[in-house]
């Protein structure tokens, strides 16, 4: 029991960890890429992209690889290494000399962030049934304070140097690594191990799959535009509020902090009352309508402030997510729920490469001098316009996926 406990903790610290060393860079990376690159900041946004989508590439070839290895050596050791592998990759970025050895670190960081999925399974493995769901929504809150924490003091660790908030992020991962050298016991009993498989550790195998869920299939549109509209702002709110609005790195990880703690505050206090009240199909439209108007404040703010405006009136569209995901699982059968979560996931994945691309590419276009006018909000004003069509998409895929419930409850 009491090594269960431990493993519990050091899990959570460690999911908390890994959001803090991401939330630390975010303020100072595209600083760092667009000045290393040595051009203006519409000519480094094209580059920081890349170092965006490669993050996600990563991640997304190696979450389930990182899964099934611990399937058959346990989990322990898969999260130490990665843990030993993000302290030195951030070491690794503090000192690199040039863009290239930056971005073997950006990818790098990507396959040590891909522990989540070895973090998961730990959680499963020491978890009776009826703890689960707590230490599942504890795991999530790790996440979120970690966004908050993370973006907040990068922003103030990066006024002394763009390399401040890499050296304290390596610190933070290393000694965490030392910590469960120590603490972790081990969660994957031997008699449970199973060999390593490549057919089922291919990342595209869930999507594959898509077919035989109607009612997912019918949301993957809605998934798929939201998701990508959104990972616009990963890609290029620092970019954005710098060459806008002259934001230091302070102002950006307050901000971005302020974007963690309203989504924190949304998802504990609004979001199961709003999606009660509204029932799950009007959440969805609504939140994503309020979703589109957000970006269309982002892309044509004339002031700093009225992003905080946007970011607080936004939150409340984040009702979206959670009520798709709720109208999913009522379409699915109990013993298919975590074949439709892989799916979507998967989905997400996917996005979170295309979208950085898509969102840097044009954020140096229309802050470029060949650029037909001036628009540094055009990423934002096309991500309003692909949430725009994913409400509409979700009108008719919830109405469909109700009556179908409906009819099958009769």
């Amino acid at each position: 029991m009491q090594n269960r406990k431990a493993g519990i903790q050091f899990i959570l610290i460690t999911v908390l960890l890994d959001m803090i060393g991401i939330g630390l860079i975010i303020p100072v990376l595209p600083k760092l890429v667009t000045t290393m690159y040595g051009g203006t900041i519409s000519e480094g946004s094209y580059i920081f992209g890349w170092f965006v989508a490669s993050y996600a590439l990563m991640q997304f070839v190696c979450a389930p690889i990182l899964g099934k290895l611990s399937d058959q050596l346990g989990r322990r050791p898969i999260i130490l290494i990665s843990l030993f592998g993000a302290g030195l990759d951030y070491l690794l970025m503090a000192v690199a000399p040039n863009l290239f050895w930056l971005f073997v670190g950006r990818a790098v960081a990507g396959i040590s962030g891909a522990n989540i999925s070895a973090a998961n399974a730990y959680i499963a493995d020491v978890s009776t049934h009826e703890d689960r769901a707590k230490n599942f929504g504890m795991l999530g809150a790790c996440f979120g304070v970690g966004f908050i924490i993370g973006p907040a003091l990068g922003g103030l660790l990066g006024q002394y140097g763009f390399r401040l908030p890499f050296i304290v992020a390596a610190c933070l991962n290393l000694l965490n690594w030392l910590y469960g050298f120590f603490v972790l016991p081990e969660s994957h009993a031997k008699e449970n191990r199973r060999p390593f498989d490549w057919k089922q550790a291919n990342p595209l195998a869930a999507l594959s799959q898509l077919g035989k869920y109607p009612v997912v299939l019918g949301l993957t549109a809605t998934i798929a535009l939201e998701r990508l509209a959104h990972d616009t702002l990963p890609a290029t709110w620092v970019l954005y509020t710098t060459y806008r609005f002259n934001w230091t790195e302070r102002d950006n990880g307050l901000s971005l902090a302020l974007v963690g703690i309203m989504f924190a505050l949304v998802s504990a206090m609004l979001t199961g009352r709003i999606v009660g009240w509204l029932g799950e199909r009007r959440a969805i439209i609504y939140g994503l309508m309020i979703g589109a108007i957000t970006f269309v404040i982002y892309g044509l703010s004339t002031r700093g402030w009225m992003l905080y405006v946007g970011i607080i009136f936004g939150s409340i569209g984040g009702v979206a997510g959670p009520a798709i995901q709720t109208l999913i699982t009522k379409m699915v059968s109990a013993t298919e729920q975590g074949a439709v979560q892989g799916i979507i996931a998967s989905i997400h994945s996917v996005v979170a490469i295309l979208g950085p691309l898509m969102a840097s590419n044009l954020f140096g276009y229309f802050t470029s001098a060949s650029a037909p006018m001036k628009l540094p909000g055009a990423a934002f004003l096309a991500a309003a316009l692909l949430v725009a069509i994913s409400a509409l998409m979700a009108a008719r895929s919830a109405r469909v996926g109700n009556q179908a419930h409906a009819s099958a409850a009769d």
